[in-house]
């Protein structure tokens, strides 16, 4: 009997702030954290779950829950002879589009993005970058002008011993070059466009001709669930006015400004924010994202 309530209450489902999450044994993130020359703890490493992140993010730890968040750990270390101390959190997020959510949620378009994991950028005196299903974070303090070489040292321990695949998601692939904004893509993982039946969803920013608009594709387990997404948007917007195409649907909505919808296999794409006068180029990404779409699932 005792045997059975700890399978339970190691197994079973437990919900925070709304988001369910998995009970179960797990390794220690501690392991990632890097063993440097000249470089010790300054105290013992510490490591957080769901239930307890907001000891450390307290009033940040929503949004991390919110891409399923597993596990982080931190860790102070303080240089040998030297003011200099580098303090390390690293974010497992359960899958390699969880990372990217939480790290695409945090950067923005106009930083400094360095070639490091899957991808990184860097700030005077510190340095956040994704590998895998790792959202790594690094701050540097009182490390003068050698913070960039430091932190640097840092992460490169850090890739070093993640086993994964160092890239962004393949998805995003679909997505049209032209007009395109560099690194506005985002990931949300659950009420994409504020709705629960919508999840798993992909945006990029585009300005075309000052026209400035968004492009998204959401991500269903099957053909009949991204239908259902579709049928369930189209009537969450039966008071807007709806008028078929070929392919999809038109919107007017009083939000998001001519929107064009379609399914195309498992997929929910779209474009959104179209001005009036501008619905030529709605529909153009609209069949870009369709003939992208094709491609992709021929090579999955």
């Amino acid at each position: 009997m005792v045997l059975i309530l700890l399978l339970f209450f190691c197994c079973s489902p437990w919900v925070i702030n709304g988001y369910s999450f998995q009970k179960k044994p797990q390794a220690t993130l501690s392991a990632l954290l890097p063993q440097l020359e000249s470089w010790l703890f300054s105290e013992s490493p510490k490591v957080y779950y769901p239930e307890n992140l907001y000891q450390y993010i307290d009033g940040a730890a929503e949004i991390y829950l919110s891409y399923d968040f597993q596990q982080l750990a931190v860790g102070q270390y303080k240089k040998k002879d030297s003011p200099a101390s580098v303090s390390v959190e690293i974010y497992d997020m359960r899958s390699l589009e969880n990372a990217f959510g939480i790290y695409s949620a945090e950067r923005f378009p106009e930083a400094k993005f360095i070639a490091i994991g899957s991808q990184g950028y860097e700030e005077e005196g510190s340095l956040n970058f994704m590998v895998g299903r790792y959202y790594i974070k690094l701050l540097c303090f009182d490390c003068g002008q050698e913070d960039k070489s430091i932190l640097s040292l840092f992460a490169q321990s850090i890739v070093h011993k993640v086993k994964e695949p160092q890239q962004l998601p393949p998805i995003l692939k679909v997505f049209p070059r032209q007009g395109l904004i560099a690194n506005s893509e985002k990931f949300i993982l659950h009420n994409f466009f504020g709705y629960q039946f919508l999840h798993h969803g992909y945006t990029a920013s585009y300005k075309v001709d000052g026209l400035e608009f968004e492009c998204f594709v959401a991500v269903a387990k099957s053909e009949d669930e991204a239908q259902t997404m579709l049928t369930s948007f189209l009537k969450a917007k039966e008071s807007e006015k709806i008028s078929p195409l070929q392919p999809g649907y038109h919107l007017q909505d009083r939000y998001y400004g001519h929107l064009y919808l379609v399914r195309e296999g498992n997929y929910l794409a779209g474009v959104s924010k179209i001005k009036n006068g501008s619905e030529e180029i709605g529909k153009k990404y609209l069949n870009l994202l369709v003939q992208a779409l094709k491609s992709y699932k021929k090579y999955l």
